[in-house]
């Protein structure tokens, strides 16, 4: 760790943190040109040299209006799980605490089916829901505060709820609707469009610097809400208003994009293990989750399967074997950077 001054101000910096963001960054410019030249005939050189403004007309067509938007779309979705992810984690004190488990995303799920079904608008239902989700598990593990084993344990409870919700909805639908709503919940960045990737983009501006900013105090509650108390910190306030960052961030990502697993769940685990750093490593967790999702949506492109795989079947299928990984670490006692309550 180092400390950088410039005048009155001071920054913290942890060397290899910075130093693995920065080549996850690089890793990530080139997933994005090799992805923006997948499914026509443009070479890697022509994408990168339409995005620089030196394209010719049929390069610029396909990836500005094509390919632009999905990569894009891509890039904010899988940086807004993984920074969610983050902070739920931290807040739990659980790997395997996120916005996939404590209910936000089958809430953001469970209003995007009502909206497919009804003719309403996705985004809008989608969003709100999964606010009221996340308000829910809030209101129901608050006791004298929110513990974090009781925070999970709630929304374990609303995520089975919503999920029966859905399920019911779907029942009650005629099979057009319901096939819609399940090509949904299946996740995918196929057909992304600027119209998807506007919303989320403004939310990031507004949330991440918020969810930053608020995760040097997060660090110091992953020591404990006595510590964290002694310390100055108004531990409850602070809780909520990292939980109203996450499940902002969470549910407008599952809004645009369908409920895609495995990224939220993923993504700080890696970071941690690759930055070594002390904290949630929020910055580190973003850019791993959308350098995880850029990647996994190029392999389900560029897979020899019957037409294009969604991106939600591949991080699906990745999510499982990791989990079951992450389960057997914990038997085996060898969960050493989580401490339970």
């Amino acid at each position: 760790m180092r400390t950088l001054r410039l005048a009155a101000w001071s920054l913290r910096v942890h060397v290899r943190g910075a130093s693995v963001v920065a080549v996850l960054l690089l890793l990530l410019a080139v997933v994005s040109i090799l992805a923006m030249s997948t499914g026509s005939a443009l070479s890697p050189g022509r994408a990168l040299a339409s995005l620089l403004g030196y394209g010719d007309a049929t390069a610029d067509l396909v990836v500005h209006r094509f390919r632009a938007p999905r990569v894009l779309l891509g890039l904010l979705v899988g940086t807004a799980l993984g920074a969610s992810g983050a902070i739920v984690q931290s807040l739990t004190r659980n790997p395997l605490g996120t916005p996939d488990l404590i209910g936000v995303n089958a809430g953001a799920a469970a209003g995007a089916v009502f909206m497919i079904l009804v003719g309403g608008a996705v985004l809008p239902g989608a969003l709100g829901c999964g606010l009221l989700a996340g308000a829910l598990v809030y209101a129901l593990a608050f006791k004298r505060g929110v513990g974090g084993t009781r925070l999970v344990l709630v929304g374990i409870g609303v995520n089975a709820m919503l999920h029966s919700a859905i399920a019911y909805l779907l029942t009650r639908a005629d099979l057009y609707d319901a096939q819609n709503a399940k090509m949904w919940l299946i996740g995918s960045l196929a057909g992304a469009g600027w119209d998807r990737v506007w919303p989320l983009a403004l939310t990031l501006v507004a949330a991440l610097p918020a969810a930053l900013l608020l995760s040097r105090s997060l660090s110091m509650l992953e020591l404990g809400e006595e510590v964290a108390s002694g310390l100055g910190l108004r531990v409850e306030r602070l809780r909520l208003a990292l939980l109203v960052v996450a499940v902002a961030l969470s549910g407008v990502a599952v809004s645009v994009s369908g409920p895609i697993t495995f990224v939220a769940l993923a993504a700080p685990q890696l970071a941690r293990r690759l930055t070594r750093a002390p904290g949630p490593g929020v910055a580190a967790s973003a850019v791993t989750g959308a350098l995880l999702l850029t990647t996994a949506d190029l392999l389900a492109q560029r897979l020899p399967t019957a037409g294009q795989l969604p991106v939600g079947v591949l991080t699906g299928v990745l999510g499982g074997l990791y989990l079951a990984w992450l389960l057997r670490r914990a038997a085996a006692g060898s969960g050493r950077g989580w401490r339970s309550r």
